[in-house]
């Protein structure tokens, strides 16, 4: 949410900021919404002051006879006005909220300008492109080595579930864990939290008003799958005040991920990139505002490190204005190469929301010299995208055999098993 204090002392620096992203962005109704709900509050003001000392005079006994029945019928008076202004009142706080609400953050002054993708600048590039002689895709290697079964997830639910068998499995449990541990030493402490949220939890990391019908909603409770563990990891502080002390908080976690993408019609129909359900590992930081700048680089390179430890050939991109996601103030996104697609794709974004998601969700910490509460800043990314990632490692330790090497840093967590090989998939027995 964007601060009221700012938009009112510096209406056209925001206006300039608001027209760097992608949309007709217009804070006049706000401004004009604003002022309408001053005026009236100091109306309501003036008009309680005067009720009150009209009040006091009648108490002193200081009012002459010939003055008592004209304060009387002031009184009155006052009381309807006030309360005609209180449901006036009532009715622009709503729409000063509503307004409030659909506003994105204004985008930090070092990102690109730019109106979509294209505009985004590459800023680091890490790794050797595998030379692959015809590279199979991923769900083409999937369906050969029993790691996915589309079909099995349509009968179940629909389009865009994936059951994922043996190997599969596997191989997504494997890199769950291995981004957990990784992150674990870098210093996160871990959450496994709800997948269902309140609404002031997507209210408060700026998902809703905004998003509405693009999430899984329960249909008895006001309750929704979450689209992202950033939702529930960063509001397990809300509403809260922190310490100086205590701040800054890394969290991870792992969690199935719902989402409609009602908006992505004919996007990634094939294959395991866009689904309906999938598995992720978020990273959460709340830290002092001083801070958050230096805290998104090192939130980008501890997402960048589980690529590299994987050994996946990976950019950074540093997103353009126009790009931008709704919450964030900067962002990098980390788009890992897909060798059948010839293609880098996104697995990552990195996300600097600095106190947007805060004002929205009441997230404060208390200054170590005793100060008022102040907002702390936010950030989150993932960790990454385990199905995408999952999809990355079988076309990129693709052979020309058929089989899938699996990458060293996932042995551990693999039983024993070091490749997938098209003779073992054929011989597995269950159903799909």
């Amino acid at each position: 949410m964007l601060d009221l204090k700012l938009i009112r002392e510096q209406p056209e620096k925001v206006k300039a900021l608001l027209a760097r992203r992608n949309g007709n962005l217009s804070i006049g109704e706000l401004i004009e919404t604003d002022r309408r709900h001053r005026q009236a509050q100091a109306e309501w003001e003036e008009l309680n002051r005067r009720s009150n000392e009209i009040s006091q005079m009648f108490k002193q006994g200081s009012v002459p006879a010939q003055d008592m029945e004209p304060l009387r019928a002031e009184t009155r008076q006052i009381k309807r006005r006030r309360e005609g202004l209180e449901a006036l009142k009532h009715d622009l706080e709503s729409a000063l909220e509503e307004i409030v609400l659909s506003l994105p953050n204004l985008p930090d002054e070092s990102v690109p300008p730019g109106v979509d993708e294209t505009a985004n600048l590459e800023v680091k590039r890490w790794g050797d492109l595998p030379q692959i002689e015809n590279p199979r895709h991923h769900w083409e290697l999937g369906a050969a080595l029993r790691v996915f079964d589309f079909q099995a997830g349509v009968k179940l639910a629909e389009s865009r579930f994936t059951v994922l068998l043996e190997n599969g499995a596997y191989l997504e449990r494997a890199l769950i864990n291995f981004m957990l541990d990784a992150h674990r030493l870098r210093g996160y402490k871990e959450r496994f939290p709800p997948i269902l949220v309140n609404r002031e939890c997507l209210v408060g990391t700026g998902q809703l008003p905004k998003f509405e019908g693009e999430f899984y909603k329960c249909q008895d409770d006001d309750l929704y799958l979450i689209p992202t563990a950033e939702v529930p990891l960063t509001c397990l502080y809300r509403q809260e005040t922190l310490p100086e002390e205590e701040l800054p908080v890394y969290l991870c976690g792992y969690t199935p991920n719902f989402r409609r993408e009602a908006g992505s019609a004919g996007k990634d129909t094939r294959g395991y990139i866009r689904q309906h359900q999938f598995n992720k590992v978020e990273l959460v930081k709340i830290c002092l505002p001083e801070s958050s700048d230096a805290e998104l680089e090192a939130l980008t390179r501890d997402a960048e490190a589980v690529l590299e430890a994987l050994g996946l050939s990976y950019r950074t991109c540093l997103l353009c204005s126009g790009d931008l996601g709704f919450a964030a103030a900067k962002c990098y996104d980390l788009e890992v190469w897909f060798p059948a697609q010839a293609r880098y794709r996104e697995i990552s974004s990195c996300s600097n929301c600095r106190d947007f998601q805060a004002r929205r969700a009441s997230i404060k910490y208390k200054p170590a010299d005793g100060g008022k509460p102040r907002f702390a800043h936010t950030l989150n990314g993932s960790g990454v995208a385990v199905g995408r990632c999952l999809a990355a490692v079988l076309e990129n330790y693709q052979r020309p055999d058929g089989s899938v090497k699996i990458p060293d840093a996932l042995l551990p967590y693999m039983g024993g098993i070091s490749e997938i090989k098209p003779a073992e998939a054929a011989s597995s027995t269950g159903p799909g």
